[in-house]
């Protein structure tokens, strides 16, 4: 059977990212993001946004022949709400762009769950191994996380100054998230499946 993933060239192996250029490649547009928006300004910002997501996503295919799927989700949302808020001349499209993600990936994880269809399985599932209930947990936390990240965003944008929301899209959102993330450790831990853990 070909290592080749879905779309990818016959006798093509799958190629892993090293952790820290994934990080690079989520982190960059939005680097890119703040210094744009701080020479140019909201609109400058978002074409630039554009450009850098579409190129992070390039590198990404490049180097692992695959995307993942939350990247490309967003990616399309970007495309969809940077090209509003550049011909309608209103930042609020690409401010909402956040809430819309967020509330879409916590609504589809929560509701697959509810359907018993659980998502986070594909999500992860080449990653980490874990028990029904493990999953089950994990993917409740996840959704309301990410529907507690919409809600803020909401509160923040409607609050603050177009650059200081900026400076949290940039520094805040990405941090917040990666502190969830290693706080479900335990968790995941916890409901590793003996043969995952090294027990007999």
């Amino acid at each position: 059977m070909s290592d080749a993933p879905s779309g990818a060239p016959a006798g093509t192996r799958l190629r892993t990212m090293h952790p820290l250029l994934k990080f690079a490649l989520e982190m960059g547009p939005l680097v890119v993001f703040f210094i744009a928006n701080g020479r140019g300004g909201i609109y400058v910002a978002t074409g630039a946004f554009m450009v850098a997501t579409f190129a992070a996503l390039a590198v990404m295919w490049i180097i692992a022949r695959k995307i993942a799927v939350m990247p490309l989700v967003s990616a399309g949302v970007v495309l969809v709400f940077g090209t509003l808020t550049l011909v309608l001349q209103d930042d609020h499209f690409i401010k909402m762009k956040p809430t819309l993600v967020n509330a879409l990936f916590g609504l589809a994880l929560l509701g697959g769950l509810w359907l018993r269809k659980p998502l986070l399985p594909y999500v992860l599932g080449d990653v980490f191994v874990l028990t029904d209930q493990g999953w089950r947990e994990l993917t409740i936390r996840w959704g309301v996380f990410f529907l507690v990240m919409a809600v803020l965003n909401e509160i923040v944008w409607r609050s603050v100054s177009t650059d200081t929301w900026v400076a949290f899209k940039t520094f805040g959102y990405l941090p917040i998230t990666l502190v969830f993330a290693m706080a479900q450790v335990p968790l995941m831990t916890r409901h590793a499946p003996p043969e995952s853990t090294g027990e007999k």
